[in-house]
């Protein structure tokens, strides 16, 4: 038998042209409510033609396609499954050739995953728990192709922290992100202050600010990969620390397109760029929270902070931008603030990071220019929490290149992805 005949659906899926319109856009079947709640907030806007999330496993999605239309587009979960390439198949007899195959499981391994989409066909796999950043950015181009923007510069990830109002701590958070990506992860990161007045994320680091920033800022034509260099100061042999601190009585002459510039030469030398944005009418911040790859927006449990983080959330999106900011509900528990019940009924979502009230602990940290995130506690557990929603490694990073290498039987045809 020729490789391609193994493509053609079997007798019972085969249905006529006019039949075929009624195909459903997106399909899910997954196995627990965590990941149907993920995939429902991220994928409903990727997927304006339909989504349709059911709760089984796939032997409850090969029992539904047998008597049902094939979805251009099918997620099934293999969470659980003894036998996963066995149960693939099986799938692959009750589908139509063309369908775009997307895989969910519980198996964080290489292997599993080259056996999945090189050798199975399908498109991508994702091991759970899912997080909102791994399935937007690598379910959601597949959902909506045309949505999806190819990166003009290959590199590192922009992520920008910005308060929803000013003293919610925004600027903590962004050190001690900038601190764990950099001294705990072990990977190349710069921590970007672009308030050149009164800016204070290097002091919580004790790092020096130059005038470097300025000039990036006023003549952006002099920016490349060796000026970067030169003006980031750093804190260790992977995180460096990028600001500035000029007179009150200047003000710098922001150059059109400087941003964009600097993240660029950025990104060729970090593997993450964690900007310190505050929201006020500059240019400048508006072009780095448009060029982010991802905006976290921190806020207070207070009406004020309700209040702002909805007017923000309201933003449209950037261009890199596959969903919508990440909210951190920091210092939950303050004295006279609402309570979480009270923040997710007034803000309609639940806050994707939750930070406890931890005024000694962080002000003590604060004073010494010692991270905090070095400490274990809530704190720590907090930011942990959100570098996994900001900052997804996929499957084949060396993080996880070691773990749990079994080597699992090749297939013998690809079953899906005839049409991709």
């Amino acid at each position: 038998m020729a490789e391609n005949e193994s493509f053609n659906a079997p007798p019972t899926v085969e249905r006529s042209a006019a039949g075929r319109v009624d195909r459903a856009h997106v399909l899910a079947f997954v196995t627990d409510p965590e990941t149907e709640a993920v995939l429902r907030e991220v994928l409903v806007d990727a997927a304006p033609q339909g989504l349709d999330v059911r709760r089984g496993d796939i032997r409850v999605a090969v029992a539904a396609l047998h008597k049902m239309p094939t979805p251009k587009i099918l997620i099934v979960d293999v969470s659980g499954e003894e036998q996963p390439f066995t149960a693939l198949a099986n799938l692959s007899d009750v589908v139509e050739p063309d369908v775009r195959v997307l895989v969910v499981g519980d198996q964080e391994n290489v292997n599993f995953y080259r056996q999945v989409t090189r050798g199975l066909g399908a498109l991508e796999y994702l091991y759970k728990p899912l997080t909102r950043d791994m399935v937007a950015r690598f379910f959601g181009p597949l959902v909506m192709p045309q949505a999806a923007q190819q990166e003009a510069v290959h590199g590192g990830r922009v992520v920008t922290i910005t308060g929803v109002r000013g003293g919610v701590g925004a600027t903590t958070i962004a050190a001690n992100l900038a601190w764990y990506f950099g001294v705990g992860a072990r990977r190349h990161t710069v921590l970007l202050d672009p308030d050149l007045h009164t800016g204070n994320a290097a002091m919580l680091l004790d790092a020096k600010a130059g005038s470097g920033l300025r000039t990036a800022l006023e003549a952006p034509q002099r920016i490349d990969e060796l000026f970067v260099e030169r003006v980031a100061q750093p804190i260790g042999d992977r995180l460096h620390v990028l600001a500035g601190e000029e007179r009150l009585t200047e003000q710098p002459v922001y150059a059109a397109g400087a941003a964009q510039r600097l993240l660029d030469a950025l990104r060729k030398r970090y593997n993450f760029v964690v900007a310190d944005v505050p929201f006020a009418p500059l240019q400048l911040y508006r072009d780095l929270l448009d060029h982010a790859h991802q905006r976290v927006l921190v806020m207070e449990p207070t009406l004020a902070g309700i209040r702002e983080a909805l007017r923000m959330l309201a933003l449209p999106s950037g261009p890199t931008q596959p969903r919508r900011a990440v909210v951190v509900l920091n210092r939950l528990g303050l004295p006279g603030g609402l309570s979480r019940a009270q923040v997710e009924d007034a803000l309609k979502l639940k806050p994707d990071v939750c930070i406890p009230y931890l005024p000694r602990q962080l002000g003590t940290a604060a004073s010494m220019g010692e991270p905090e995130a070095g400490q274990k506690g809530g704190f720590r557990a907090g930011l942990i929490q959100l570098a996994r929603e900001v900052a997804f490694v996929r499957l084949l990073d060396s993080s996880v290149a070691g773990k749990d290498l079994q080597v699992q039987p090749k297939p013998r045809r690809r079953l899906f992805g005839l049409m991709k």
